[in-house]
């Protein structure tokens, strides 16, 4: 591959350290992360980002490197695949440019976007699929002169046309190629363990449900027969008939009994070890990673709750959670726990599809708002919602007390 350039040195120990990093997770956020600062310090770059599409024209997500929080805020919402992005993500042959300005399929950057000159693009593929694109910009000048390392963020340094501005070269251009093969299989890895561990949580929710209905129907059943025969003996043999009826009071307890155990099971063991306010910010943490959308939670300090409300409020910012994430196509979704007066609020808002909650009643159909509205009625809270098509969804419990 050549000689490296001294600006940023590629030994194989640098390229050994960037590829074990990206094998080294399995959540995929941080497998991209890893990805796009592995590119953008071996190659030198001011800039970095990589974009993952959502296969409707946008992006799931972009990382940036380079800019500041305040900066990648001022610039505005995800960028649309259009002109050179989109053109990257058709394309096989990868993207090298003296100046990105140049190029024909440029349409220019939002106000707040800094100028970027010398350009280095190139896809992530598996097979047929785009799992993602690289974009490099402004190689930084060698040691010594002005302007930031591979690392820093946004310093000033040399405009990108300034004489003798450096520029990404076929060696960088080949250490990119290799960074996104082994990104490539890295990213596969990490999805394939993500999916894996939903089928997981899925099939035992499934067992947890056939165990229930295995269980508490056959009690019911012995139930149901027995009673009946007590009702056939009361007049005629009054003495079986309470034998009967005293039967009736065992089976219900049993039955009871089985119920208690399977709602046991079902409570998750974090809830009685943590409290709802920590358990819930891992589950939001967790799916954060799992899922495209940017999921987040917010919370006041914790407050002591009854154990069912701490529950029915889980239960209910769980199945708000799986609406949203799975049907609205979110880009973000956030959760807050916090006080009102004496009541606790959960609210998930989503910026998604929507819905026209009246049609969807009319249809039949309840997309779990149905049970969401009876465990908040059954500890003594209210459940509201508030949607339309194209303007999200936000579902609100209350809980009071506490």
């Amino acid at each position: 591959m050549g000689t490296p350039s001294p600006a940023h040195p590629t030994g194989l120990a640098a390229v050994s350290a960037a590829l074990l990093a990206m094998n080294r997770t399995l959540e995929v956020r941080d497998v991209l992360q890893t990805i796009l600062r592995s590119a953008r310090d071996l190659l030198g770059a001011r800039y970095g980002a990589l974009g993952v599409p959502d296969g409707n024209g946008g992006f799931a997500q972009f990382l940036v490197e380079g800019v500041t929080d305040a900066q990648w805020r001022a610039i505005g919402p995800l960028p649309r695949q259009h002109g050179l992005l989109a053109a990257m993500l058709r394309e096989e042959t990868p993207v090298r440019l003296a100046d990105v300005r140049d190029d024909p399929r440029f349409e220019g950057w939002p106000d707040a976007h800094p100028t970027l000159g010398a350009f280095l693009g190139m896809r992530i593929v598996s097979g047929d699929e785009v799992l993602g694109a690289l974009f490099l910009a402004d190689k930084n000048p060698a040691p010594g002169a002005d302007g930031p390392g591979p690392s820093g963020d946004c310093a000033p340094g040399p405009p990108p046309d300034a004489p003798g501005a450096a520029h990404f070269t076929a060696q960088d251009e080949e250490l990119l190629r290799l960074l996104a093969e082994h990104a490539a299989i890295a990213l596969t890895n990490a999805q394939l363990f993500e999916r894996g561990r939903e089928l997981t949580i899925a099939e035992e929710r499934a067992r947890i449900a056939h165990e229930l209905h295995d269980a508490v129907a056959q009690k019911l059943f012995s139930l149901r027969l027995t009673a009946q025969a007590a009702a056939t003996l009361i007049e005629r043999d009054p003495g079986r008939a309470r034998a009967e009826l005293d039967q009736v009071t065992h089976l219900a307890a049993d039955a009871a009994e089985e119920l208690r155990a399977a709602v046991v099971e079902l409570r998750p063991a974090a809830l009685d070890e943590d409290g709802l306010h920590a358990t819930l910010a891992a589950q939001v943490h967790v799916l954060d990673r799992a899922h495209p959308a940017r999921t987040t939670f917010r919370g006041d300090a914790p407050r002591a709750l009854p154990a069912a409300q701490e529950e029915a409020l889980l239960r209910v910012a769980q199945e708000a959670l799986h609406n949203a994430l799975r049907h609205a196509r979110p880009a973000a979704v956030d959760v807050t726990l916090v006080r009102r007066g004496a009541a606790t609020v959960l609210r998930v808002t989503d910026d998604g599809v929507g819905f026209d909650p009246a049609a969807v009643r009319a249809a039949g159909r309840h997309l779990g708002l149905v049970s969401m509205r009876e465990r908040a009625t059954g500890v003594g809270g209210r459940l509201t919602v508030e949607s339309a098509p194209g303007r999200g969804t936000v579902i609100e419990m209350e809980v009071p007390g506490g």
